[in-house]
């Protein structure tokens, strides 16, 4: 069976603080076909792991690319990779998804406020413009 696993089911999995549900997690995941990861899924997993169990933004990269590195994950490929450069040059992987994504879709240059955001689509090889200062 292909499945699409909610983010608390791919946390569970990753982070095993919950023996029984972490048993569950993973029985469905690897019994799975193919499990297909969103980026929404995804983006919430890397902001879970980060805010939520507070880890480091090395230790998110990795346990995102344990989950993608099973052989039954389906995924944006070059949009997760965006992400992660982002994420590894500390920045929001977020952001490095939905820049790239834009520009799949036709888009020609990223805007933001964000000047980090800005900063990162540049240096990872993307059109990017910041707007001007965040509000505040």
């Amino acid at each position: 069976m292909k499945l699409t696993a909610d983010t608390n089911v791919l946390v569970r999995a990753a982070a095993a603080d919950d023996p029984r549900q972490a048993a569950l997690a993973a029985e469905a995941l690897l019994g799975a076909e193919a499990v297909v990861l969103p980026l929404p899924v995804l983006c919430e997993f890397v902001w879970v792991l980060g805010r939520g169990y507070r880890l480091s933004a090395e230790d998110v990269a990795l346990a995102l690319e344990a989950l993608l590195a099973a052989p039954n994950a389906v995924y944006d490929e070059p949009a997760v990779e965006r992400g992660l450069a982002f994420l590894r040059l500390g920045g929001d992987f977020a952001d490095g998804v939905i820049a790239f994504a834009g520009l799949e879709l036709g888009a020609e240059e990223f805007v933001t406020f964000d000047r980090e955001a800005a900063r990162l689509a540049a240096e990872t090889g993307l059109r990017a413009r910041l707007l001007g200062p965040p509000p505040g």
